[in-house]
């Protein structure tokens, strides 16, 4: 709980945010205004801020456990222009390209993570029954910011059309979710896993305890 104390003897200087701090544009992470996940009121805020003369940078991908990486890619992302809006998959898009253990991390914490980051001006949500390339086409980025090994030369081209350019970084770190991933399976593989099987190998151990020990690990591996 937060608490404060006021010297009455001194006058009070306006602490109060203004306006502009509280919403995309503030020094803040305010996930409540920079999270837009009604697509329509999204291409609102598109609008008036082209009206405004400012440049739109777009990109999307899971941002599954955010590591060093995805905050570098962001950064310079952003470094093409003045709104930086980032289109996250949802769990269900997650799951139908990446499988049923995935992601790690709910929606709900990736898309408040990306919000704490000082490049992400907008965030909002990509879904698996969206027709291809959706919010690229209604938003029309000024720079559309894409990973090098996504897409080939040919669909890079067709993107263009819907943008003023396409800019395909390479990986800003040589880490990546699915590394950590591994790393993760492999510890649990050496530090529980084999004891457990060493365990199950005694001769007290009845059979149905080993098919039900067997089946959750099956699922880790």
């Amino acid at each position: 709980m937060q608490e404060e104390y006021r010297n009455p003897e001194r006058p009070r200087k306006n602490q109060d945010k203004d306006t502009f701090e509280r919403g995309i544009f503030g020094f803040g992470s305010n996930p409540e205004a920079r999270y837009i996940p009604d697509h329509d009121k999204l291409i609102s805020y598109v609008e008036a801020l082209k009206t405004m003369g400012l440049s739109i940078v777009m990109t999307s991908g899971s941002f599954d456990m955010v590591h060093i990486g995805h905050a570098r890619y962001l950064e310079a992302a952003k470094a093409n222009g003045d709104v930086l809006i980032v289109g996250v998959d949802s769990d269900s898009k997650v799951k139908k390209r990446k499988g049923d253990d995935r992601p790690v991390v709910p929606q709900e914490e990736r898309v408040e993570m990306l919000a704490h980051l000082r490049s992400v001006d907008i965030v909002t949500l990509k879904y698996p029954d969206e027709p291809q390339w959706d919010l690229i086409k209604r938003i029309e980025p000024d720079t559309l910011v894409v990973t090098e090994e996504t897409y080939d030369s040919a669909t890079l081209f067709e993107l263009a059309r819907y943008c003023d350019r396409v800019l395909s970084l390479q990986p800003q770190a040589e880490t990546s979710t699915s590394a950590k991933i591994r790393k993760m399976q492999i510890g649990w593989q050496n530090d529980i896993v084999r004891p457990i099987e060493t365990i199950l190998r005694g001769k007290d151990v009845p059979e149905h305890t080993r098919r039900e020990i067997g089946g959750v690990i099956g699922k880790w591996l």
